[in-house]
């Protein structure tokens, strides 16, 4: 074989099956920022957590229902954002009873400020559809959301609630920078073509590996817990966040829009940079609970 085929050879074996799709500067330089927030949230404590956490909420929501109004949806925006803020907040002093309370509120008043949207002279028009849409909404993001709030709750004995959010967003990076590698190089047979092209099952695999071994050196490590804690926590994080992002991309393709705004740069808007991340702090949560107190 020729010295000029082995090069071909090795070119094409070395270049990516698939292509990133984005700007990798940009959106390297926007993730650093994101980065950075995060430790400075992390080193402020609850406080500087929960801040974070409830502005990513609100612009998610600002994003979400601005463009489910441009398709025609009847949704009140500012009383989701309002909503989904008490959502939040109130799981601080009370808990999960307080989420649960603020939950219900919202969608009350979501379904009777509906009903009577057009006047009580005018019968609804789409109720049960955009009633729907608005309920999972409040789930999707600020419900979601919460629990990723309440992680900086959590503590042991020896350990503040900066371990348990530091130990959940390892497992997010390593999920993300798995999934990235694997599928770029490797990415060949697509998971969900009619709702995801480019997710691969490679691209999984990729996420399930890095997740579940950098779950597991976190847990034990950081929170001097068992391993195989750290490599379930890991591995549910994965799947939540994997059917996450498929949500969000079935949800852009309904309203057949590509990205939710333009807010980061790179990546998009703030719920194409969490769509994975607010489903897998649900079950983060519930897994480290067993942990912290």
């Amino acid at each position: 074989m020729s010295e000029a085929t082995e090069s071909d050879g090795a070119k094409r074996f070395l270049k990516p099956r698939r292509s990133a799709g984005r700007d990798l500067r940009a959106a390297t330089a926007v993730g650093l920022v994101l980065f950075a927030l995060v430790v400075i949230a992390v080193i402020i404590g609850p406080w500087g957590w929960y801040s974070l956490v409830a502005v990513a909420a609100a612009l998610g929501t600002w994003e979400v229902c601005s463009r489910l109004r441009e398709g025609g949806y009847v949704i009140p925006r500012t009383l989701m954002i309002f909503m989904g803020q008490a959502m939040i907040w109130l799981s601080w002093p009370f808990g999960t009873t307080g989420l649960v309370a603020a939950f219900i509120t919202a969608v009350l008043a979501l379904m009777v400020g509906r009903l009577f949207h057009h006047g009580r002279n005018t019968p609804p028009k789409n109720y049960l559809r955009d009633t729907a849409v608005g309920v999972f909404v409040l789930t999707w993001i600020p419900m979601f959301a919460s629990f990723a709030a309440m992680l900086s709750l959590l503590e042991t004995h020896d350990l503040p609630g900066g371990y348990f959010i530091i130990t959940f967003m390892l497992c997010v990076i390593a999920s993300d920078i798995g999934g990235y590698v694997a599928g770029v190089s490797f990415g060949k047979h697509p998971m969900a073509p009619a709702v995801s092209p480019k997710k691969t099952w490679e691209g999984l695999a990729g996420s399930a590996v890095f997740g579940t071994v950098v779950g597991s050196l976190a847990v034990a490590l950081l929170l001097s817990f068992h391993w195989w804690v750290g490599a379930l926590l890991g591995l549910l994080l994965v799947v939540c966040a994997t059917l996450g992002d498929l949500v969000e991309s079935q949800f852009k393709r309904e309203l057949k829009i590509k990205d939710m705004s333009t807010l980061l740069p790179g990546h998009g808007g703030m719920m194409d940079r969490v769509d994975g991340v607010l489903p897998a702090s649900m079950v983060t949560w519930l897994i480290l609970s067993f942990i912290g107190g």
